[in-house]
């Protein structure tokens, strides 16, 4: 029989507790201590930058699970960490370090530290290349070429899809991956330089990891990667490098508005501002352009165009954030240093804040005051195209008439745009029959609009480009037409871009909701292409015409110093013909004379003095032939003529 007295239930429970609380002691002074893990640094953005920027300060925003809550401290001299700046993000923190101008390139060394665990990374500070700082940029001396890499030339097969990319290459689909690359482009410089092309634009290069409908480049998924289906960075360098000592200089396409629905941003955006609000919350942007600068213009709908999203699978970006400002910047400056850029085309620019494009391009001229950079504002109104122009002359009268501040409160920065007004006009004008105010005259009565613009002449003129029918669709297969287009295009007051294919009359759909059709696939540039632009095999005579007539046009640009920055006078339009010239004193006269009419014209010469000198003589920039221009010209039914003039 048990003796002892009954615990009441409470002691027992006291006991019991007590008895946990010592074994759980004892176990966990046996046990191994729990070392904490060390701080995981996914990414640093930019991932290496460089000395003697003349902006000292650098921003550089790291990426790892729960980065906010680690200490960081950097190793190495002529760089101090100024501050660590967290948002509200768990997963980014910003690095805010400034350059001394005395640093030297080499490695310096970030430490990533909690609870006394660390993680380093190196960062590496690069020296520039000589000279960076005073490259050229595109200018009217230049033809540039715009093409689409994935549409241009498959130089490596390999690449064609790659695991974790998604949206595999289909040739066959107007809207899928064809597979042209860099390498391709590469193969084909001897060709571009042969043909008088001194500056490629290409479409976005940068990684495009979309499920599908990622050819184009326009949904950036990583702004610092190549899309690898493309190449790797070592090949854009390499281009760059090739594309140099042949003459020609390479454009990048930025975007500084949107992104792919693929970026990580869309799922954890470095600070909760970092994006403007998706759909349905928002609605698309209303693509009411003219609202930025309309002096009348409701600020809703200022706000419905730069704050909406370009389209469901392209988040737009708050550039009214000054991380993601700064983060752009850098970007750009980036990619001109890494690649050695001429310049940058910059897609969509009036859909960003106003405010950050003037910061953006002023801040990249600060480092490159000689960087060609140009614009896309999609408007066939000059007035709205002319108002982004740096020096605008009337913009401010536009607002003092309205008795208000500019629309956005800044003045423009941007050197150039794409000059949509003229291009759309001359179309228009070849199609039509002349009249009045139509044909020639349209062109004529059109080019006062060149008064709105600070400097016309550094305008680019594009005689098609990858978002509208190609020329030969949009002037009915004519190649006299198509012949007037290039000439103008290569000879007015505007620095000439020309679309790849142009030159053997690559076809399209006519109408603008074919996008996927502009961009047919370069002839040859696949292996058992039926036909080859570079080797002229399988062309048709009427298209290795037109592309022998343009090489020859396009390599004699290069010798006259009157298209290249010359002034501009034009004559009324009379009988189907129109004439300008282009001058500069101490070099030749370049005259351009158009005949639109079936049959032949004759000029009096006397009209187009004092431009023209008494006793003119002119070579055919074409046929080499000299002309005696003292009393007429006789121009051929339905073409055109370029001369040099000489006394």
């Amino acid at each position: 029989m048990n003796t002892l007295p009954t615990l009441p239930s409470q002691r027992r429970h006291t006991l019991g507790l007590l008895t946990a609380l010592l074994l759980s002691t004892l176990l966990g002074l046996l046990a191994p201590p729990v070392l904490a893990a060390p701080p995981q640094v996914d990414a640093v953005e930019p991932p290496h930058w460089w000395v003697g920027f003349a902006d000292r300060r650098l921003q550089v925003l790291a990426y790892g699970p729960d980065i906010a809550k680690v200490q960081v401290s950097l190793r190495g001299t002529g760089v101090t960490l100024e501050r660590v700046q967290r948002t509200d993000s768990p997963h980014h923190l910003f690095l805010h370090l400034r350059v001394a101008a005395t640093a030297q390139p080499g490695v310096r060394q970030f430490i990533f530290e909690r609870q006394g665990e660390r993680h380093s990374v190196d960062y590496l500070l690069k020296a520039r290349e000589p000279g960076s700082a005073q490259r050229r940029g595109f200018d009217g001396r230049d033809v540039l070429l715009n093409l689409m890499p994935d549409r241009f030339a498959n130089g490596d097969p390999s690449n064609d899809n790659v695991p974790g990319m998604g949206d595999p290459a289909d040739r066959q689909a107007p809207g899928g991956r064809h597979g042209g690359d860099l390498r391709g482009v590469m193969e084909r410089l001897d060709y571009m330089a042969d043909m008088g092309f001194t500056a490629v634009w290409m479409t976005p290069v940068v990684e495009n990891r979309q499920p599908s409908y990622s050819y184009h480049g326009y949904a950036a998924t990583d702004l610092y990667r190549v899309d690898p289906r493309l190449g790797s960075l070592d090949d854009y360098r390499q281009l760059g490098q090739q594309a140099r000592q042949r003459g020609i200089g390479l454009i990048h396409d930025a975007v500084p508005n949107h992104i792919g629905a693929g970026h990580r941003w869309l799922a954890q955006p470095p600070a909760a501002d970092w994006l403007n609000p998706a759909p349905p919350q928002a609605a698309l942007t209303n693509h009411a352009r003219t609202t930025v600068r309309d002096p009348y213009a409701a600020p809703a709908d200022r706000a419905g165009f730069t704050r909406g999203w370009f389209a469901p699978s392209m988040p737009d970006l708050n550039t009214t954030q000054p991380l993601l400002a700064q983060y752009l910047v850098q970007n750009a400056l980036w990619w001109i240093e890494e690649i050695g850029l001429m310049g940058l085309r910059v897609d969509t620019w009036s859909y960003s804040d106003p405010g950050f494009l003037a910061q953006w391009a002023a801040r990249l001229l600060q480092e490159y005051p000689r960087l060609a950079l140009v614009g896309e504002e999609w408007s066939l109104n000059p007035v709205v195209v002319s108002a982004w122009q740096a020096g605008n002359p009337l913009l401010g009268k536009l607002d003092a008439a309205a008795r208000k501040v500019p629309a956005d409160g800044t003045q423009p920065t941007l050197p150039s745009l794409m000059d949509f007004p003229l291009q759309d006009t001359l179309r228009r004008a070849l199609l039509e029959p002349e009249g009045y105010s139509t044909g020639w005259v349209r062109v004529f009565d059109f080019m006062v609009n060149d008064r709105l613009y600070a400097d016309p002449a550094r305008l680019v003129l594009f005689e098609g480009n990858h978002d509208v029918p190609r020329l030969a669709a949009a002037l009915n297969g004519d190649p006299a037409l198509q012949r007037m287009a290039l000439a103008f295009t290569l000879t007015t007051r505007r620095t000439p871009q020309l679309y790849y294919g142009v030159e053997v009359m690559l076809d399209s759909p006519k109408t603008h909701d074919a996008f996927d059709r502009f961009r047919a696939d370069f002839p040859g540039g696949w292996a058992g292409d039926e036909a080859d632009a570079v080797s002229g095999r399988g062309l048709r005579p009427e298209q290795r015409e037109l592309q022998q007539w343009l090489r020859q046009l396009m390599r004699w640009r290069q010798t006259q110093p009157a298209l290249h920055r010359g002034q501009l006078t034009h004559w009324h339009p009379q009988d189907g013909t129109y004439v300008f010239a282009r001058h500069l004193p101490g070099s030749p006269t370049v005259l351009v004379a158009f005949n639109k009419s079936e049959q032949a014209r004759t000029l009096p010469t006397a009209r187009f003095a004092p431009v023209l000198p008494a006793g003119a003589r002119a070579t055919d920039a074409i046929t080499g032939d000299t002309l005696d221009l003292s009393q007429t010209l006789t121009l051929a039914p339905r073409s055109v003529r370029v001369l040099a003039v000489t006394r």
